[in-house]
């Protein structure tokens, strides 16, 4: 039976994710006339805040007091997607598209950019997986996602930082500072691009309307044939 397609949208804080990750859903919803109800489209955010594990992780972020080793954070994250790990396989199994705000890799690049590593700390540790001082390996952050639903495409928004500063809502929890911002694109761009996954597209959307990037992404979802339904099983991380 004919499958729904997980699209992930990643970026840094502010990058416009969100507001993409629920207008696409909207599109997938009206050109998926072939879905049958009760879903053709749904979007899932991680953090889901709704959750037991997502209100804990609501407080760390939005309460500057509320410190955690940063392992300990990364699991929390790490358990929240496993929260919803069988609400996906069953909207997917339904036909319906499910689009992730944020997922795994959000989850690796963050916690690699807590350790103020260095370019080539950075590189050895994604590359390799080796553990630089401070620092939890890449395998290690990854190792406990293995098993989680691989997505069929993923689309990483990126654009300057002086731009996303000046966002509204921006610095509003913990991690919106423009530094360590820097680092955790750093980290994303090497983690997406030593995976040599054909499935993943990094996406310049600066300086560009809300329109404009929709488009932008649009064309991408049609040129990888998520926008249908799929006979291939479902992959895992």
């Amino acid at each position: 039976m004919p499958r729904g397609q997980l699209i992930l949208i990643e970026g840094l804080d502010r990058s416009g994710k969100s507001t993409q990750a629920s207008l696409l859903v909207s599109k997938l919803g009206h050109a998926s006339s072939s879905s049958s109800p009760p879903c053709s489209s749904k979007l899932l955010k991680f953090p889901d805040r709704t959750t037991p594990i997502g209100k804990l992780i609501n407080e760390y972020l939005t309460n500057k007091e509320f410190q955690l080793d940063d392992q300990a954070a990364h699991l929390l994250f790490l358990a929240n997607r496993w929260e919803l790990n069988q609400e996906i396989h069953n909207l997917l199994n339904q036909g319906c598209f499910v689009v992730l705000d944020r997922y795994i890799y959000s989850g690796i690049a963050y916690t690699l950019a807590k350790n103020n590593l260095d370019d080539s700390e950075a590189n050895t540790s994604i590359s390799r997986g080796k553990k630089s001082s401070n620092l939890a390996s890449v395998d290690w952050l990854l190792g406990p996602d293995k098993g989680l639903p691989k997505p069929d495409l993923t689309m990483f928004l990126t654009l300057d930082l002086e731009e996303i500063s000046k966002r509204k809502g921006w610095g509003n929890e913990r991690y919106e500072l423009q530094q360590f911002q820097a680092k955790v694109k750093r980290c994303f761009l090497q983690i997406l691009n030593s995976n040599q996954d054909k499935s993943i597209e990094i996406l310049d959307v600066g300086e560009k309307s809300i329109e404009e990037v929709t488009n932008q992404l649009w064309d991408v979802i049609v040129s990888h044939n998520a926008n249908t339904l799929t006979e291939k099983p479902i992959e895992y991380i």
